[in-house]
């Protein structure tokens, strides 16, 4: 009895979580309806640093110490939160919700190709270089290569994809930087959302204008991106994590493109050609073989969002898309 109970309570987390990262795509399309990329970036990672501070103060958990920690977590800040975040939110102003919930899970696949060169313990075998292979003939699918990118806006995808390749660039930084840190995973990410924040403070005001009206619907939008999408989700998986382990736990990766794209297509009438879905279900499945290992090896963290990014050992993480 115990046993199932805690099956499905892990069951409905990994749900939750998945939903929650499925619709930031939705989310982040709304708040930019209502105010510029930056100011919803800087909105969500207020509320979301909101959410872990409560956390953190309800546990006693404390900011880490030491400058070299901190100089590190700025990086991270930038890579793993800051930059992506800011990158999809600009994309969405000209790219619909789907597409780019579509191209945030090439995380894996940029991160499989970034780990031929900058993790050399980490060989990749023949059916992860498929793998790759097949993720990106995905990625040229959904973008209809065979038509000449026809009707597609380049800028707004390339930025979307370039968020997601800020992840695992991220991912490697904290990985041989901040691994074995004395501190929490909760008080390391609590301290980088933190930087995050204070970094698109500066940002913000450079490039835009306080608004004069504050609409309801996209500010409700950012504060649940920043809430939920970056403060809760982050607590979400690091129970999972501790549960069922970083390997089961990354599985919501590919659960992210089809909410997003469900969500984007009922909720907001985003249009739907054949190659969008085919494109996924081929991007997903070469992102799961990119991710196949020797069992002996420990799993490299991949595209969970956000929100979290580094979520096995590094103890750094962020939030999601």
């Amino acid at each position: 009895m115990t046993r199932s109970r805690s099956l499905l309570d892990w069951r409905l987390r990994f749900a939750v979580l998945s939903l929650i990262w499925g619709f930031s795509f939705l989310l982040i399309k709304v708040g930019t309806e209502g105010y510029a990329p930056f100011q919803v970036t800087l909105g969500r990672l207020v509320f979301g640093t909101a959410v872990l501070a409560v956390v953190m103060a309800m546990r006693r958990d404390r900011l880490p110490r030491g400058a070299r920690t901190w100089g590190h977590l700025t990086v991270a800040a930038l890579l793993l939160n800051a930059l992506p975040f800011s990158l999809f939110a600009y994309a969405e102003l000209t790219i619909p919700s789907t597409l780019a919930g579509i191209c945030n899970a090439t995380s894996p696949l940029w991160g499989m190709a970034l780990s031929l060169v900058a993790l050399s313990e980490d060989r990749p075998t023949r059916m992860r270089l498929a793998g790759l292979g097949v993720g990106f003939l995905g990625v040229l699918t959904v973008l209809g290569a065979w038509q000449g990118f026809t009707g597609m806006d380049a800028r707004g995808t390339g930025m979307a994809l370039l968020a997601s390749l800020c992840y695992p660039v991220g991912w490697i930084y904290v990985r041989r930087t901040l691994a074995g840190s004395d501190s929490s995973h909760l008080s390391l990410t609590g301290a980088q959302l933190l930087l995050a924040t204070l970094q698109l403070a500066v940002v913000t005001p450079l490039f835009t204008t306080t608004p004069d009206t504050f609409p309801l619907l996209p500010l409700l939008a950012v504060a649940a991106l920043g809430a939920l999408g970056t403060g809760v989700a982050v607590l979400l998986q690091y129970g999972l994590v501790a549960e069922v382990g970083p390997t089961t736990a990354q599985m919501v990766t590919y659960f992210i493109p089809v909410i997003a794209t469900a969500a984007g297509v009922t909720l907001l009438g985003e249009s739907l050609t054949w190659s969008t879905p085919v494109g996924a279900a081929i991007v997903l499945a070469g992102a799961a073989l990119t991710q196949l290992r020797p069992r002996e090896r420990a799993p490299i963290p991949v595209a969970l969002d956000s929100p979290v990014r580094a979520p096995a050992n590094t103890g750094a993480g962020g939030g999601r898309p």
